[in-house]
């Protein structure tokens, strides 16, 4: 085994900037793989460092993520931290020489992402965003389905995850455009344009044709909790509650995506639904919360006779299962097969979905 094959093969030393909800599941995953030592956090909140730190037997703990960089030794660093923040501190951390796994969205924009993307290369080592969604066992047993020719050439899907009420901090940096880069479609559009193209089999897409409302949040309505919520002085609500997009794919396929924090439906719904020329397929999830529903759908014809199919769906893997994921690329040493272009593509197209709403005309996609 050669020196760089042994580099790869030992136990990876790891960080985690950000303890917010996803922090804290890339924590937990880098804690139960035995193949990392989870040795450095950093975070503004004293108490989860302390917290955190001491559930895991964390060592390592920094109020300066930039610090942690420098100090811990780190081979591998995941970043769970506002938006805007995730290019700057994964360019420097691809620059120390770590692998990086970033939360999506990758960056606020295109601009951003394509930073990274090329801090990325130069340094030859991975560069991952945790689209915890394609992880999910509906998703591989539909990616299944796609792979063994059922459903024939796909030619139109349609994509959305739409909440009954559920913006994510009225009043934080969730809400405001140059923090965020956007709303509803930024934060779990994204999710569902990830798994489609994945699903799809990653078509190219050309054009975006889009529209964006703001019809909750500026009224301090949609928050997670019920009712009207106070919307912090001198920060108001700038980004888009609901977004609805039509995209062009190279070969003449289109996507429909629709997403939306806060809408009169009667609960949140998640779903994909893909058209093939041989079959079709979907899956669904969300529901009433006291009773949700999960279901994949495959419709085709057998001998002339129409046929409903149901694929073997194993359990979810969501974040601890790209954590995994991230690990595995990192030990494969093959780096730069891995260096962030397929989540820059996306950035590309929420680019181009936003700039078409503020146009009011198709816009095509850079890149």
């Amino acid at each position: 085994m050669t020196a760089a094959q042994q580099q790869e093969q030992r136990r990876l030393r790891a960080g985690v900037i950000g303890l917010g909800w996803a922090g804290q599941q890339h924590v937990a995953a880098y804690a139960a793989d035995p193949r990392v030592d989870l040795v450095a956090l950093s975070a503004k909140e004293e108490h989860l460092l302390a917290s955190l730190g001491e559930e895991h037997g964390v060592p390592g703990r920094y109020t300066d993520w930039q610090q942690m960089i420098a100090e811990a030794e780190l081979d591998v660093v995941s970043i769970a931290t506002p938006t805007f923040l995730h290019a700057p501190m994964a360019s420097a951390a691809l620059e120390a020489g770590l692998h990086v796994l970033c939360e999506k969205p990758m960056a606020e924009n295109s601009a951003g992402a394509a930073r990274m993307v090329e801090a990325a290369t130069r340094a030859g080592r991975v560069l991952d965003v945790s689209f915890n969604h394609r992880q999910r066992g509906d998703v591989a047993a539909l990616r299944r389905v796609v792979d063994s020719g059922v459903l024939g050439k796909l030619y139109y899907a349609k994509t959305g995850w739409l909440r009954r009420q559920g913006i994510p901090g009225l009043g934080t940096w969730f809400t405001r455009a140059q923090s965020a880069g956007g709303g509803a479609m930024m934060d779990i559009g994204v999710h569902m344009l990830d798994m489609s193209l994945h699903l799809m089999g990653e078509p190219r897409v050309t054009a975006a044709s889009a529209t964006t409302h703001a019809e909750f949040g500026p009224r301090g309505r949609g928050g997670s909790g019920f009712g009207i919520s106070e919307i912090e002085e001198g920060n108001p609500f700038e980004v888009e509650d609901l977004a609805t997009a039509f995209l062009r794919m190279e070969g003449g396929g289109t996507l429909l995506l629709e997403s939306s924090w806060a809408q009169w439906i009667p609960y949140d719904q998640c779903y994909v639904s893909l058209y093939g020329a041989e079959g079709g397929a979907s899956i669904e999830w969300g529901g009433n919360p006291q009773e949700p529903y999960q279901r994949i759908n495959v419709w085709t014809e057998v001998e002339g006779m129409p046929a409903e199919l149901q694929p073997v769906v194993g359990p979810d893997g969501r974040h601890a299962a790209a954590v995994e994921s991230f690990v595995e690329k990192v030990r494969s040493g093959d780096h730069a097969a891995h260096n962030g272009a397929i989540a820059l593509r996306r950035a590309q197209i929420l680019d181009a979905c936003y700039a078409s709403a503020e146009a009011g005309t198709e816009v095509p996609v850079a890149g």
